[in-house]
């Protein structure tokens, strides 16, 4: 998929949704859908986030399709605004696996019919072998997974996608949390995502980001989420989700 007058964002600071009414879309039905969730959650740096998103919960038909449609939204948008261009779509063992595959089946529907493929975590020995599956590994190659933590996922990514002798290009992500990563236990001024932007030289954008998650929240008033059965409003949560981003943010 392609589009004229790409853009160089190798010094974009964050990933940024292309449009606020999507994102606050996205807001909302991950929260219907049970994958955005409140309350205490460690995450893989050691803090107590008062959020926790698990894509693993889009976990029937009916969610996945939608949750490809907003990706789909999303990248054609992005194409739009800034240029974007790939020519086949990689997911990352094991989450990004069912997102490429739906998001490809999403694009094609919509008239940008795209190869895909996607990595085993162990090489098999038998049959063709290898340790990719689906279409060859070539030309400009867009990442998709959920979220990003440490940047794990995107630097392995990268180099399986080099050692395939195509180009890692850019990233997509439902959720950009817009917090400090950690260098061997200790905090840094920089979010993962902010990283492979600017030292990885990939172009990054999201669905949704934290700063659209705590809009949301600011415009509830004082109604519940399910989960809670009215014991807090999503306001209060709004001012637990801003205390974390003061603390963990970046800009």
């Amino acid at each position: 998929m392609s589009t004229a007058g790409q853009t160089d964002k190798a010094d974009q600071a964050q990933a940024t949704p292309a449009d606020t009414t999507l994102a606050q879309e996205f807001v909302q039905f991950a929260l219907e859908s049970g994958v955005l969730r409140f309350g205490e959650f460690k995450t893989k740096a050691g803090r107590l986030s008062p959020y926790f998103f698990n894509a693993g919960l889009f976990d029937d038909g009916a969610k996945l399709g939608r949750l490809a449609q907003f990706y789909a939204r999303h990248l054609l948008a992005e194409a739009e605004r800034s240029g974007l261009e790939f020519d086949m779509i990689f997911g990352p063992a094991y989450k990004g696996i069912p997102l490429a595959a739906a998001v490809a089946v999403e694009l094609a529907r919509q008239g940008h019919n795209v190869p895909f493929a996607y990595n085993r975590k162990e090489a098999k020995d038998h049959g063709e072998g290898g340790t990719l599956v689906g279409a060859p590994v070539k030309g400009r190659v867009l990442i998709i997974d959920d979220v990003m933590s440490a940047g794990t996922a995107a630097r392995e990514s990268i180099a399986i996608i080099k050692a395939a002798g195509a180009i890692p290009h850019a990233m997509v992500l439902a959720l950009d949390r817009q917090e400090k990563a950690t260098e061997n236990g200790v905090d840094v001024n920089h979010s993962a995502v902010q990283y492979v932007t600017n030292q990885l030289g990939l172009q990054v954008c999201a669905i949704a980001r934290l700063t659209d998650l705590l809009q949301y929240l600011s415009r509830q008033g004082d109604l519940s989420t399910p989960e809670t059965s009215g014991a807090l409003s999503l306001k209060a949560h709004y001012q637990a989700v801003l205390a974390y981003r003061e603390r963990y943010g970046v800009e």
